[in-house]
């Protein structure tokens, strides 16, 4: 009898396979980073051939390491960076160009193009996404333009377009050999190209955008069973989950009612509240997204903040002005300094994200004084993806009318004390930090195990969920107002950096 649940997790800088017990907990894991290509300012792609060789390796390494047998692995799911492109050859199954990472802004021109008739918001009401360069219908534009002969073969039918989900469900499921092609309700509702009410793609703005309707997935519900695996460690395993990654953090923080909210510090930041299963449209900058589908039942929808750089600042920090050779030192060297000495980095490397959506600000590091050490530096990165996050969290409360009580946290960033804290005293909320802080893993292994039996209702799921850490706010109004004007102010000399049309 099967008693856990696999989970792929393909993420913007690695890729994981983690297997959980009944009760949520990890029995292995296996991670491998994967190239970032930059071939021009604000161009972001990934070889999607080393991601396939990456996932295959991880399964087998996560598998070996929980001892797992036939039959002990009641089913997988998988879990992705978010509206990162890929077209590939039908026939071959080799990608015709590198896929377009979410943070790309070379669509920033074709944006405009489709803003001229409508302005941003020109298909917000039907897919719940203002046009901005984050989302994948432009990008395949891009890639058909861009790549000879491209366009043709998408019109006949000879290219597949996926998000990363759908090009690892297509090779785990034979590939050229009879690979399905499919993405989940999430994944699709962050294209651009579908409908939130209908969950279909949408002939209208594929016809605006140029997209082929042959070379899109069916669109499946996030917890049901696709197919099996046909190779590899995984080989006869039922596949039978789908969650882009915001989505899965969400399901594995079992934020199941309406007005349940998470925050998950990766690469970027996201924070999620869920609405119920009626699409809200929002009036401050945030995105309306599908939040999960559990087989025949209604969908589920959330209102969504996105920003585009936290973790991946500190991942400049390390790589570009080697300040640090590990992410983890950043919180030593901050803590080396008491504030953060009038230093604020606005870090809009593709543009401003939730709640402004201004593509062409570009980032700033602002009151800077011979004070200034690497300690404040280091500081100032930390604080902020808390001051990104306020942002958000004070849409949301305009949006939805209700103040957030307490913000459950997961992700990478989240084992870093001092970023917890300054997080809590900024909201003034409680900060808490379930057992299992990788939820996004977890999210895709529960709707893997839910479609297959190992659990039986989300009731189970929330059993599981169980508070490790929390953070509360000590610091007075006065202060924590005083640090958000002068970012407000640091924001604000980001904006129309460059022409948008230049």
């Amino acid at each position: 009898m099967a008693k856990y649940a696999a989970a792929i997790d393909q993420g913007t800088t690695s890729t994981r396979c983690m297997i959980f017990d009944h009760g949520g907990q990890v029995v292995s894991v296996a991670q491998k980073e994967h190239e970032q290509i930059y071939p021009k300012p604000g161009w972001v792609e990934h070889d999607a051939t080393e991601i396939w060789a990456r996932t295959q390796e991880v399964i087998q390494e996560a598998v070996d390491a929980a001892g797992a047998g036939d039959g002990d692995i009641s089913g997988v799911g998988i879990t992705n960076q978010r509206e990162t492109t890929l077209v590939w050859d039908r026939t071959t199954g080799e990608p015709i160009h590198n896929a377009l990472v979410w943070q790309d802004t070379r669509t920033d021109k074709l944006v405009d193009e489709f803003s001229r008739d409508g302005g941003q918001a020109r298909f917000q009401a039907q897919v719940g996404l203002p046009l901005a360069t984050y989302f994948s219908g432009p990008k395949i534009r891009w890639i058909l333009d861009n790549v000879d002969g491209a366009s043709a073969k998408a019109e006949s039918g000879d290219l597949l377009f996926g998000n990363m989900d759908t090009w690892l469900i297509w090779n785990l499921t034979g590939g050229t050999d009879g690979g399905l092609h499919i993405t989940d309700v999430t994944n699709a509702s962050r294209t651009m190209l579908m409908d939130l009410k209908t969950l279909d793609w949408d002939a209208g703005i594929m016809d605006v955008m140029g997209v082929p309707r042959a070379m899109l997935p069916s669109i499946k519900a996030s917890s049901e069973v696709y197919g099996d695996v046909v190779s590899g460690a995984l080989k006869g395993v039922p596949l039978a989950g789908d969650l882009g990654d915001q989505q899965a953090a969400t399901f594995g923080q079992t934020c199941f009612s309406v007005g349940e909210a998470k925050n998950t510090y990766g690469t970027g930041n996201f924070l999620l509240l869920n609405t119920g299963t009626e699409p809200v449209a929002s009036k401050s900058g945030l995105l309306t997204t599908v939040g999960y589908k559990i087989g025949d039942q209604d969908a589920v929808y959330c209102l969504e903040g996105s920003i585009a750089i936290t973790g991946a600042l500190v991942q400049w920090l390390r790589d570009n002005l080697k300040m640090i050779q590990a992410a983890p030192e950043v919180e030593e060297l901050a803590k080396s300094v008491e504030d953060n000495g009038g230093c604020y980095i606005v870090p809009a490397f593709s543009g401003l994200f939730a709640p402004y959506w201004k593509s062409n600000a570009r980032g700033v590091m602002a009151g800077l004084t011979r004070y200034v050490t690497a300690g404040h530096i280091a500081r100032a990165t930390l604080e902020a993806t808390a001051y990104q996050s306020r942002e958000v969290v004070e849409a949301m409360n305009a949006d939805s009318g209700v103040a957030l009580e307490s913000l459950k946290v997961d992700g990478g960033m989240v084992g870093n004390d001092l970023l917890m804290q300054f997080q809590a005293d900024l909201l003034g909320v409680p900060v808490i930090r379930p057992k299992v802080p990788e939820t996004t893993s977890l999210g895709a292994a529960y709707a893997a195990g839910l479609a297959t039996g190992l659990w039986s209702a989300v009731e189970d799921l929330r059993e599981n969920w169980v508070e490790d850490k929390r953070w509360e706010p000590s610091m007075d109004a006065a202060e924590r107002d005083e640090y958000y004007k002068y970012w407000k102010r640091a924001v604000e000399r980001t904006f129309d950096w460059f022409d948008a049309d230049a």
